[in-house]
């Protein structure tokens, strides 16, 4: 038999394998809980407490946290992530607005366990508007 007679059953079968992981991904959405921060500070780069204080008393990033979140994002190559407690998640979506720095938030999405990031379907802040 020809290569050509299997070609339809092998895409008929990738196409459902696709379908079921992403119904099965789709099922693993849930809601974290937690501040949107720098990793900078929340990894402990160059924090000793996992949070803005020792930064902040330089006086060099600014006077508020929200200062500190955006000049570690900007100037020290740090990333957004999601900050709840002492677990810290990162997020692939970093096209986050300098209005969620240090801001209270839900963020929608999957956990990869492997890589503890969270694939951001959306982020709503408490009062149950979607951040913009």
């Amino acid at each position: 038999m020809s290569k050509l007679k299997y070609r339809p059953v092998f895409w008929t079968v990738a196409a459902l394998a696709l379908a079921a992981v992403s119904a099965v991904r789709a099922g693993d959405e849930k809601v974290f809980k937690g501040v949107i921060t720098d990793s900078q500070c929340a990894l402990n780069v160059h924090s000793l407490s996992r949070s803005h204080k020792e930064m902040l008393k330089s006086h060099e990033v600014g006077s508020t946290p929200e200062d500190c979140v955006w000049y570690c994002i900007k100037q020290r190559g740090g990333r957004f992530v999601l900050q709840e407690g002492k677990k810290v998640y990162k997020l692939d979506e970093q096209d986050v607005g300098r209005e969620l720095a240090n801001k209270q938030v839900e963020v929608v999405g999957t956990l990869d366990p492997q890589t503890n990031t969270i694939h951001v379907t959306r982020i709503v802040l408490p009062n149950g508007r979607p951040a913009s």
